[in-house]
């Protein structure tokens, strides 16, 4: 493979001002979070992101794009109360997200759309600081039965809204709308409102910069207590401002202010009962365990400091606040946090101008590691067109189109560079660019945001002998312009243009060609709506929420090679195709059903307009593609094999097309599009054959490249850190073969452990017991488990029980065992990971079966292997392809090895290239006459240390 690593790409990734989960940590939850948890990151150029935890396997769903001087400062989420439904049943409440933004209205979001809903303003001052009501509980009488809540009592969440006045304005979100309910303003003097949280539904607590803190009562809007701080340090400003406010579940407050700070108030009183100098500047955030004994603090020194509450020595009743840890996991100013927890769960996430969200155990600090999650999208923004060596880019509202020489010695490159600018898009307007895609020939750049699309023509400027390109806007018709798209792309042959709506719903456009260079492109007025197949929805209970349909946003959409395939995926695992035919040969086939599917069928057929003589339908409507276990990565067909098409002298081509789906739990499936089965290959290979190692990468994979010759046939699939191989001429070695087999390289340490295992005994080490459980034992949502060895902080893992007098009767208990048990039966995760373990035995079983029928009806060799002391069993051994070209046994990246002797890798990973913003194709070497052509690439990497990042404070440092 041929990389051409590429840095010039701008994107520049910008700061994280908000975090907000969207349900609030709670102790006594069983699990890992409910299946709707989602956290959202509000960023400084106004994008924000939505990520699924996915019990610790972090996915970057989808982004709700900002505009110009956005920015979004303050996340929340709310929940609306559950509705009765027809039957008596509750229905779940909907998940509303809300935000700020250094303007004076709230914006509500629409995360289906992915734009926003609506806003709210009045005439008060700028907002800076934003917080929810604490959700309503229900309370048991003395009888023990629920007592309901009293009429006109609103069970919904208010929001409160901290102003620049000095004001703090309280907002309805009853009725499925934001309205204004109540301003309260102190009577002194008008200074800024820094920071709002509840310490119960009815007490609001405000951080103002006057070195004051206040209380209010929401009912009335009555100020019930100032609390001061006093004056500023030394040589400072008089005034503190205070940051940060927080409140325990007993009630107590907990500040932090522009001294370095961390003080706690009591929740009667409101008496300082403590005060901690726990950092070199301003404490900026400040997050709370949900059983309040854990307090974690950022701060503009970049440190992130944890207290603990540690219990009273005789005779004092209450417990003493102690700094136990304090780490720089970021470069910058920690700015805000995040907070989740379960029984299983127990994490922090933080975030600030570095760009980078840190997820940190919460429970389990010191004991595990931290987990960076990626600052740049997960989506890939970029494209190529590999016949003219042209790569495209966008972000915010500019598109950047380069061209990539072979070297200095081209004649297209006449001062040396191997890159060069050679077209820019700079879009109208303040909305950002939420998709581009440039076409395989690099005629046809089309744009969209979330109101509107543009289509350009793209072409080489005559005499221009820097390749210089003109870019002229073409005509688009109202019907495809108007609404704007959440997604985009062009098909191989640049005659069909699929856009994706904001609500998911898929158009196709068709383009005529132009007769003559002097000409543009047309696009045909009239659109193909694409129809996807219902699904059945999931329901939530009560307590989760619903999210409406978000779960269908469609998130990646593909056409195949010969454009006559169209695939879309969307969030819920759901794939939907369909196949382009002549009209006289896509007639609807009669069906055996009832007279109403007859019906619709004809319907359908009506909603199919014919277009140049050609319809679009649904590929296997009556069977669809059943729904994947988890969200849709990413699409890609399977390219047709040159050198193998070469071989049909009939000059027809095998093009079955074959749909390659990654999914979010990293399941690698392939279908028969037209067909809607899975295929050979799939079908032989299931997610429990796939290395351990692909499993376990922790980053979600990116985009894929195609790597296709007569020797091999190789997928490429990359994440933000990493880039992996598989060979898809051979099968993925199976659990017998991991166990017996050593012939390859992959496998012989694999099977030197197993080995090792059960054929030696020795005597059992306490520590190593304990090593091994530990590693056993699932993280609580952030980085692996630390070792013992290299633990900073001595927090054991086990105690000594004795019962009675005698401590040589003494029992050890893990408490991670005991932890475990916690939980009650109704742990959703528990059934989850039965039926994971249930559904992996039978693919594995079915897989077996496969691959003996392939056995006996190919003549391929066999080798009969020792399954150690059970009975023998006959393995294929796939044919190793011979090499054709010496260049092909040098491939270090691809990892071939040095000899043709060894059979070729199945696959092959590394972590060389770091912060990936994608990989794009650039064709073959055309100067390699073998039949095996190397593969050329643009690998575009945006590494954080080319990024101009703002200030930091570098004072002070111990």
């Amino acid at each position: 493979m041929d990389i051409h690593r590429c840095r010039f790409v701008p994107y520049n990734p910008q700061a994280i001002n908000a975090l907000a989960f969207s349900h609030p940590p709670s102790a006594g939850l069983a699990g890992r979070g409910v299946p709707t948890l989602r956290l959202a990151i509000g960023r400084a150029n106004g994008d924000i992101e939505i990520w699924n935890p996915m019990r610790g396997s972090w996915f970057q769903e989808t982004v709700l794009r900002g505009g110009k001087d956005r920015s979004i400062e303050g996340l929340v989420w709310t929940l609306d109360p559950p509705e009765s439904g027809a039957d008596g049943s509750k229905q779940p409440g909907r998940l509303r997200l809300f935000s700020i933004g250094s303007s004076t209205a709230v914006t509500e979001w629409d995360i289906e759309q992915g734009r926003p809903l609506r806003h709210s303003s009045g005439n008060y001052g700028e907002i800076w600081c934003l917080a929810a009501q604490p959700r309503w509980q229900p309370t048991r009488g003395k009888d023990g039965k629920v007592i309901p809540p009293a009429e006109g009592d609103f069970v919904g969440q208010h929001l409160a809204a901290g102003c620049a006045d000095g004001s703090i304005v309280i907002m309805s979100t009853a009725d499925n709308d934001v309205k204004y309910l109540r301003l309260m303003r102190p009577s002194t003097k008008r200074s800024r409102v820094l920071s709002v949280t509840f310490q119960n539904r009815n007490t609001l607590v405000a951080g103002y910069a006057d070195s004051s803190i206040r209380l209010y009562d929401i009912r009335s809007g009555q100020l019930l207590r100032t609390i001061s701080l006093g004056k500023g340090v030394a040589g400072g400003s008089k005034e503190l401002l205070v940051w940060s406010v927080k409140c325990l579940p007993d009630g107590t407050i907990v500040s932090g202010d522009s001294a370095g700070e961390i003080r706690f108030w009591d929740a009667k009183n409101y008496a300082l009962i403590q005060r901690l100098q726990g950092h070199l500047a301003d404490t900026l955030d400040i997050a709370v365990s949900a059983n309040g004994d854990t307090v974690v603090s950022g701060g503009a020194d970049q440190r992130t400091v944890v207290y603990r509450k540690k219990d009273g020595e005789k005779g004092d009743k209450k417990g003493r606040w102690a700094e136990i840890m304090h780490r720089r996991y970021h470069t910058h100013d920690v700015k805000t946090f995040a907070v989740y927890e379960t029984r299983d769960i127990s994490i922090v996430v933080s975030g600030g101008p570095d760009a980078t969200p840190v997820v940190l155990p919460l429970r389990e600090f010191g004991k595990e590691h931290h987990r960076k999650l990626s600052s740049l999208p997960q989506i890939p923004q970029l494209a190529s067109s590999p016949s003219s060596r042209l790569v495209m880019s966008f972000w915010d509202r500019e598109v950047s189109i380069w061209r990539l020489n072979r070297g200095p010695a081209s004649h297209d490159n006449s001062d040396g560079q191997r890159h060069r600018l050679v077209g820019k898009v700079l879009i109208q307007g303040e909305e950002n660019i939420t998709s581009a895609m440039l076409s395989a020939d690099g005629k046809i750049l089309i744009i969209a945001t979330i109101s509107t699309i543009k289509l350009f023509s793209v072409r080489r400027r005559k005499g221009d002998e820097k390749g210089t390109l003109r870019i002229q806007k073409l005509d688009t018709p109202a019907a495809l312009s108007e609404d704007g798209a959440r997604l985009v792309t062009v098909a191989p042959n640049g005659q069909w243009v699929c856009v994706v709506r904001p609500n998911s719903a898929m158009y196709l456009a068709r383009i005529k060609p132009a007769s003559t260079t002097q000409e543009k492109p047309q696009i045909l007025s009239q659109l193909v709506k694409l129809n996807r197949a219902t699904r059945h929805t999931r329901f939530e209970k009560a307590s989760h929420g619903t999210l409406g349909d978000y779960e269908r946003t469609v998130r990646c959409a593909v056409f195949s090679e010969d454009s006559k395939v169209l695939a879309s995926g969307d969030l819920s695992g759901c794939v939907d195709t369909w196949v382009l035919q002549k009209a006289e040969d896509s007639a609807p086939k009669k069906r055996n059903t009832a007279a109403d599917s007859d019906d619709e069928s004809s319907d359908d057929e009506e909603d199919e307009p014919v277009l140049e003589g050609e319809r679009w339908h649904h590929a296997a409507a009556e069977s669809p593609i059943p729904r994947l276990k988890s969200g849709v990565v990413l699409l890609s067909f399977r390219p047709p094999n040159p050198a193998k098409t070469k071989l049909l002298t009939n000059g027809a081509s095998e093009n079955e097309h074959r749909l390659m789906a990654l999914t979010s739990e990293h399941q690698l499936v392939e279908f028969d599009a037209a067909e809607g089965r899975l295929s050979d290959w799939s079908r032989r290979n299931p997610k429990a054959f796939l290395p351990a190692e692909f499993r376990g990468v922790k980053d979600r994979a990116m985009g894929c490249v195609w790597d296709l010759s007569a020797a091999r046939e190789r997928l490429w699939l990359y994440g933000t850190s990493w880039l992996w191989m598989f060979d898809l001429n051979q099968d993925f070695p199976s659990p017998e073969e991991l166990s017996a087999s050593a012939d390859n390289h992959e496998d012989l340490n694999a099977s030197r452990q197993i080995s090792k295992k059960s054929t030696q005994k020795r005597k059992r080490d306490p520590f190593e017991e304990e090593e091994n459980s530990r590693k056993k034992t699932a993280n609580s949502g952030a980085g692996d488990r630390i070792p013992l060895a290299q633990s900073d902080v001595s927090f054991g893992s086990k105690v000594r029980k004795v019962v009675g007098h005698d401590d040589s009767q003494g029992e050890w208990i893990s408490l991670d065992k005991e932890r475990s048990r916690g939980g009650d039966g109704g742990d959703d995760d528990e059934a989850y990971d039965n039926d994971e373990e249930y559904t992996a035995n039978n693919e594995v079983a079915m897989a077996r079966l496969r691959r003996e029928r392939q056995i006996i009806e190919t003549s391929t060799p066999l080798k009969r292997v020792s399954l150690g002391g059970k009975q023998d069993k006959l393995l294929s051994l796939t044919p190793i392809p011979e090499f054709d070209s010496p260049s092909q046994k040098q491939l270090v990246q691809t990892g071939d090895q040095s000899s043709s002797s060894q059979p070729p890798r199945r696959w092959w990973h590394t972590y060389k290239y770091r912060d990936l913003l994608g990989i794009v194709p650039l064709g073959s070497d055309s100067e390699d006459d073998s039949e095996s052509p190397l593969l050329e690439v643009a690998v575009v990497e945006r590494p954080m240390w080319d990024v101009d990042l703002p200030g930091r404070y570098v004072r002070d440092y111990a």
